[in-house]
């Protein structure tokens, strides 16, 4: 078997030292795979997500990512230009004053020329049914709007593996819809955050849960 895209071995990280948050998680993404990471809330499934990307750090225990170790922040910038993060909160990925800026964001610090960047952010705002989105007021947006707008800031990056918090998140039928068609048409690797068991199912995602700290099959 080739080795993981993403990797979590042995690791431990506590926003409090006496009471961790993961306490020993082990846990692999292969390139193809579609893991739907379950658990209660609180129970450290964004916190995962972070450290995958170098967001936060783990007391111990070591991340690996495209198939070498990853410590600092400078081991972790081209991590993250490849493994897009979508956040549970899209006013936390969302600061540009337009749709299009946001979503050009990525694709231009990847250093893409404008003209291609533009042409990512038309493309990537039309397959989510954002047509003519692009000079909309970024605030604005309701929150379902800003979810897809999210989405669209990550995808026009083109990122090999795709770390969704909650995307369903706020979203109406169609949208959802929209959602379910676009993330089943893409090949990248997944590793999904979501209370959301429709979409889990129409994903057709493998399961694990993140329990005391420790990540469970069943």
């Amino acid at each position: 078997m080739t080795s993981p895209l993403l990797e979590l071995r042995g690791v431990r990280f506590a926003y409090f030292h006496d009471r961790p948050v993961l306490d020993g998680v082990d846990l692999a993404l292969h390139a193809g795979e579609r893991i739907a990471l379950c658990g209660a809330n609180g129970s450290g499934k964004t916190s995962l997500l972070h450290l995958l990307v170098g967001l936060i750090h783990p007391e111990a225990g070591a991340v690996h990512a495209f198939g070498q170790p990853r410590q600092s922040e400078h081991d972790f910038r081209p991590v993250r230009a490849r493994a897009g993060l979508l956040f549970q909160d899209p006013d936390d990925q969302l600061f540009c004053p337009t749709v299009a800026e946001d979503v050009a964001f990525g694709p231009l610090n990847l250093g893409l020329g404008h003209d291609e960047a533009a042409y990512r952010v038309e493309q990537t705002l039309n397959a989510l049914g954002l047509h003519g989105y692009g000079e909309r007021i970024t605030w604005q947006l309701s929150g379902g709007e800003k979810r897809l707008v999210s989405l669209a800031a990550v995808l026009a990056m083109e990122p090999e593996v795709l770390l969704l918090d909650e995307p369903s998140n706020g979203l109406d039928e169609a949208a959802f819809a929209r959602l379910v068609a676009i993330l089943n048409g893409l090949d990248q690797a997944m590793l999904l955050v979501s209370h959301d068991a429709r979409l889990i199912e129409a994903l057709g995602m493998r399961r694990v849960w993140l329990r005391a700290g420790r990540i469970e099959t069943q």
